[in-house]
């Protein structure tokens, strides 16, 4: 009951978001409806009162409530399983709300909506001149001496394939390489239905993308998205891509054959993947040369007419060239080759584990040991196991952790099935920690926890001596073996690992979802100690589930 009514409020909340009005209880309540909440006028408000006593709503006189910025970032970090449906949901009402004919050139258009200096106007222009855009029409208002600027994005395309009756799956959000001016493949990836943000909005931190060494040199990384349709539709949806050129809209890098791989990506028998570049290119490109940029991804939808060209864009994206066979390589499909050869013995403390890999200057080396000496004197519960080992990588000093992922090891080396669900970002110190964000390692090429490490979203040092945001996972075994897994898990406790949480069966664990007949198990992120590192403004480049290395190579930190 309690976990409805959260979702109630919830909804309640994203509800006064999406609306600037201040909302009566009437108004609540017929959206709520079509969410599928049949709620009265008398339970809204008191489902208000609720939301008003937490700071998360405020009465405006008889009029009724409006959210708080308290509100507002609830809806961010409260229920972060729900988030996870929701992202996907909120991209499939985008796709139905889009109204465009490119024919009329009427209609509403989704559109990211993002902050940005006006220094950085030459370089957007310079950008989409190029090509590298999805299109080159924008809405620039001035506020508080920044632009707040719309850019069309990718979901209109989804949209507008719907539109004329061709079935849509939008599948991925990722990074594709260029290689001669030319997409290549697809080296990272993101699935849609699998993360609490946008799946484009992880790669938006510094030094993911390259899109200006794509346009000076021929060779980098640009943010792009995959959609599936079906095979029978390829020629309709090619003459569609084509009628949208004619209304500025382009950017396609690839429409592949029924059942060939698109960029890397494999499609199904049957099915044809559409890669295209992500709306938000230009704005990464900004953030490249140095100017700020804050982003924002498919946040609402605005006439097509109240967008103006501020370039013209030259030449084609298109891939020419077939594919080269080198297909993108998701997390966990490395991941369980590498649990299957986790062989620690807890017994004798013997056997290799699953390490994550960092580097650093040379000469940064010593502070960063001292960082995770007092990360590890203070909160070791905050690593899966509270030893390090130093590597030797050229140049670079390397510093290896233990991986989380070694537990899914351990408990399948004992007959456990272990699942590993989530990385994820736990908030602690506060009475109830909870996970604030979620991405699934299937469906992912790249490690959650890199993620978040390099959109700079973890607080470790702040956790060390109160509320502060952590790196965990989530693994799930089933209901059946948890007895045994909770036996196992206290021998390895003893011998130094940390487990911050076993749930009960189909139990939401610190608010993430677990599948039914399964129960959760929490365990730290091996790179939070590292991610302080970061934190403390030393430079080090993250790396995630590397390798196994032999758990003697490992020592205590004091022993360095």
């Amino acid at each position: 009951m309690a976990e409805e009514t959260n979702q109630k409020m919830m909804e309640i909340l994203r509800i006064l978001a999406e609306h600037d009005d201040v909302l009566g209880a009437k108004i609540i309540a017929s959206e709520l409806k079509k969410k599928g909440y049949d709620l009265g006028e008398r339970a809204v408000r008191y489902h208000m009162r609720i939301l008003d006593e937490k700071g998360l709503t405020e009465r405006v006189g008889y009029a009724g409530r409006r959210i708080t910025e308290k509100g507002l970032q609830e809806i961010n970090r409260g229920l972060v399983y729900d988030q996870v449906d929701f992202i996907f949901s909120k991209f499939e009402s985008m796709i139905y709300r889009t109204s465009f004919n490119p024919d009329t050139l009427e209609g509403k258009v989704v559109v990211n909506t993002s902050r940005i200096s006006p220094e950085s106007i030459e370089t957007l222009k310079y950008v989409m001149k190029n090509g590298f855009c999805l299109s080159p029409r924008v809405r620039l208002e001035e506020h508080d001496g920044e632009f707040v600027i719309s850019t069309i994005c990718g979901t209109t395309v989804d949209g507008l394939l719907l539109m004329n009756g061709i079935p849509v799956i939008p599948q991925f959000g990722g990074l594709v390489r260029f290689e001669g001016n030319r997409p290549v493949n697809f080296r990272e990836l993101i699935a849609y239905k699998k993360t609490s943000m946008t799946p484009l909005e992880a790669f938006t931190s510094e030094n993911m993308t390259s899109v200006l060494d794509v346009i000076e040199n021929g060779e980098g990384t640009v943010p792009a998205n995959l959609r599936l349709i079906p095979g029978t539709a390829r020629e309709e949806a090619i003459k569609l891509f084509r009628k949208l050129e004619g209304a500025d809209i382009s950017g396609v890098l690839k429409v592949g054959e029924p059942g060939e791989d698109v960029l890397g990506v494999p499609v199904a028998d049957g099915m044809v993947g559409v890669a295209i570049i992500g709306g938000i290119t230009p704005l990464c490109a900004i953030q490249e040369a140095g100017y700020r940029a804050e982003i924002k991804l498919a946040e609402n939808l605005i006439d097509f007419r109240n967008l103006k060209p501020i370039a013209k864009p030259e030449g084609s994206l298109m891939a020419s060239a077939p594919e080269r066979g080198v297909r993108v390589r998701f997390l966990l499909s490395k991941a369980w080759n590498l649990i299957n050869r986790v062989d620690f013995n807890h017994r004798d403390f013997s056997g290799r584990v699953i390490a994550n890999i960092s580097l650093v200057k040379r000469e940064d080396l010593d502070e960063a040991l001292e960082i995770i000496r007092d990360v590890l004197g203070k909160r070791p519960e905050f690593s899966t196991l509270p030893l390090i080992g130093i590597t030797d990588e050229g140049k670079m000093a390397g510093i290896a952790t233990v991986c989380s992922l070694t537990l899914d090891g351990i408990l399948i080396k004992n007959g456990i099935m272990s699942t590993p669900r989530y990385g994820g970002l736990l908030e602690v110190g506060v009475r109830d920690p909870r996970f604030v964000e979620l991405t699934a390692y299937s469906g992912s090429s790249l490690d959650p926890h890199e993620i978040y490490v390099s959109k700079n979203m973890t607080a470790v040092l702040e956790a060390l001596d109160g509320p502060g945001r952590v790196l965990a996972s989530l693994r799930e075994v089933p209901y059946l073996a948890r007895d045994h897994a909770t036996d196992l898990i206290e021998d390895l406790s003893e011998a130094g690992f940390s487990i911050l949480k076993i749930g009960k069966p189909s139990e939401i664990v610190y608010n993430a979802r677990v599948e039914k007949y399964h129960a959760g198990i929490v365990t730290p992120g091996g790179l939070n100690p590292l991610a302080a590192v970061r934190e403390a403004g030393v430079d080090i480049r993250m790396k995630a589930v590397e390798g196994l290395m032999e758990l003697k190579e490992f020592m205590y930190v004091d022993e360095v």
